[in-house]
């Protein structure tokens, strides 16, 4: 059965068990949240809409058994969201890379009460290329200029040419693109947020150095 997820002004359609798995995490969520720094405290009455229904926008636009690598998973937007989709296939993984060790915490409760297919590697984003090297989708979600994401990610790219990174982005990604195209070659799509008015997902694909 497909339910919409909670109320707004866009649906986004999840089975029963997966919406009881979300379900879950937002109270693990809101409980850790009181104890250390997971979100913008001005976005935490609005957990639904602000960052669950906001990241299951990157799994609905790369479905299916994949496997991923979500940099600087922090509060687990969208890579536990993500891990809990991929429960229902049984199938797929999701690599959260998070340096902070009591985040890095939060996360592996997460995935362990969910049931979410995913595992939590406290390690900076620099190293993780070197430890995690199975990546078919890159997702990251409020952590650097587009510039500095395309630098992290550009060692999966030169393994993987079929590599897809989901970036979401803000009001000013234009400029962020316009930066970041004097210096990569870069394949892109720009997916408008259902959630979030000025808001887009860019998916980046064929990612190379320019010479």
């Amino acid at each position: 059965m497909i339910e919409s997820l909670r109320t707004g002004t866009t649906a986004i359609g999840v089975s029963r068990e997966t919406q009881q798995r979300l379900e879950h995490f937002a109270q693990l969520f809101q409980k850790w949240a009181k104890a250390i720094n997971l979100a913008a405290p001005s976005t935490l009455g609005d957990v639904w809409d602000r960052h669950i229904r906001d990241s299951l926008q990157i799994y609905a636009l790369s479905p299916g058994p994949q496997n991923w690598i979500d940099l600087g998973s922090g509060g687990g937007f969208p890579g536990v969201i993500t891990a809990i989709c991929l429960a229902e296939l049984n199938a797929g993984w999701v690599n959260l890379v998070e340096s902070n060790n009591k985040k890095a915490a939060f996360l592996r409760t997460a995935l362990a009460e969910t049931g979410g297919r995913g595992s939590v590697h406290p390690i900076r984003i620099e190293s993780a290329p070197a430890l995690l090297t199975d990546c078919d989708r890159v997702s990251a979600r409020a952590l650097a200029d587009l510039d500095t994401l395309l630098g992290f990610i550009h060692p999966w790219s030169m393994q993987n040419s079929e590599m897809k990174a989901f970036l979401h982005k803000g009001r000013d990604y234009r400029k962020e693109i316009e930066v970041s195209r004097r210096r990569w070659n870069l394949d892109l799509v720009i997916h408008r947020s259902s959630i979030e008015e000025d808001s887009v997902i860019l998916e980046v694909s064929g990612l190379s150095l320019k010479t």
